[in-house]
């Protein structure tokens, strides 16, 4: 038997992160780059439930991914030194419902009570201690049969995240809410509107709840998943310490986000509100703001240098790079050895277009990494 406050990480590992353009690609997405720091987002993330408290602790993680990335989650955990509990590897990419339904299958055919934290390896969490005291205020309600989700309080009325529309105003001490609804990104006065409120949240993806509870969520509201997920886990092949799921089984599997497939469905949902920073890192513009930009408005990685600029990124992906900018205001520029992304950066969203029109023309830097 599994004890309430013990839970076992799900590290999801699988985006693409095209909106990061030129550093993040197909072939080398945004988890496995060290944007932020030294060590890369999925480290970090692994790294994030590498310590546990009197009261919490975390077993090893279990970690869902492509079959690209495979030997580079072994490396990167290795180098972090975490010893994964299982890595399931994906055939084909499915979105999250399949990936979450699948470790959730997994881990409860192996402990009745486990509870799972389900979270994205590519993003931003400074402080990992308060993230780490948010699960375990969320653990009570999980211990009740809720879904837990995290809510993070709003510090601007942001346009390019979901919301949660939270059923009571949160209290100081930031323990479970009920969630009344998700809320699609809204538009700018809409968000200036729900930042006013104090009634909402931004959706962070990140889910606590007991695998057998998840599990009967998704067979009452998304059983057209559970059917193949189950299919292609009983079929999977283990392979060189890999657990692969079944192609053929999971091929049969709907394309669906846990939040339109289950979350937005269950009634029995509870949110942790979090405070205490976080961010997706869903385009330049975010990595910018994580920066910490100077008085200026001034944020520049590696070698490069600001001349008279405002409100600008200026990144270098290479040491035998340099990138000056001079007179630059609200602009993003990232150089690197084979493709260099200039954009204001208010369109920061607008690059996943233009990787789509490279991909249209056949430009392996689309999605790949040239190298020497």
């Amino acid at each position: 038997m599994t004890s309430v406050n013990q839970v076992t990480p799900v590290l999801l590992s699988g985006g693409s992160g095209t909106r990061l353009w030129p550093l993040s690609r197909k072939s080398y997405p945004k988890q496995f780059a060290p944007i932020m720091g030294e060590q890369s987002l999925f480290q970090q993330a692994a790294l994030r439930f590498a310590t546990g408290s009197p009261t919490l602790s975390f077993t090893a993680p279990v970690i869902v991914t492509g079959g690209d990335f495979r030997f580079v989650v072994t490396e990167q955990l290795a180098e972090a030194g975490i010893d994964p509990g299982a890595i399931l590897i994906e055939p084909e990419p499915k979105n999250t419902a399949p990936a979450i339904l699948a470790a959730a299958l997994y881990l409860m055919a192996r402990d009745a009570d486990a509870v799972m934290l389900v979270a994205p390896s590519d993003h931003v969490i400074p402080d990992a201690a308060a993230f780490r005291a948010a699960v375990e205020r969320g653990l009570g309600a999980v211990a009740e049969g809720r879904l837990v989700t995290f809510g993070i309080t709003p510090d601007r009325p942001e346009t390019g995240y979901g919301y949660l529309e939270l059923g009571a105003t949160p209290g100081a001490d930031e323990g479970p809410v009920p969630l009344s609804r998700f809320v699609e990104k809204p538009d700018h006065a809409q968000a200036v509107a729900m930042l006013a409120s104090g009634r909402y949240l931004w959706n962070a993806g990140i889910f606590l709840a007991r695998a057998a509870d998840l599990v009967a969520a998704f067979r009452a509201h998304a059983p057209d998943v559970v059917a193949p997920v189950e299919a292609a886990l009983i079929a999977a092949k283990v392979d060189l310490g890999f657990l692969r799921l079944d192609p053929a089984g999971f091929a049969r599997a709907p394309s669906n986000s846990i939040d339109y497939a289950v979350m937005e469905k269950a009634a029995n949902l509870s949110v942790v509100p979090f405070s205490a920073g976080w961010s997706d890192l869903g385009g330049w513009d975010a990595v910018w703001r994580e920066q910490g930009p100077d008085a200026a408005g001034v944020a520049t990685f590696g070698t490069a240098e600001a001349i008279d600029c405002h409100d600008t990124l200026l990144r270098s992906e290479a040491e035998s790079q340099v990138i000056v900018g001079i007179g630059l205001e609200n602009i993003i520029a990232v150089a690197m050895p084979d493709a260099v992304l200039v954009a204001h950066k208010d369109r920061a969203q607008e690059v996943k277009i233009a990787v789509d029109r490279l991909k249209a023309r056949k430009v392996r830097q689309a999605e790949s990494l040239l190298r020497d």
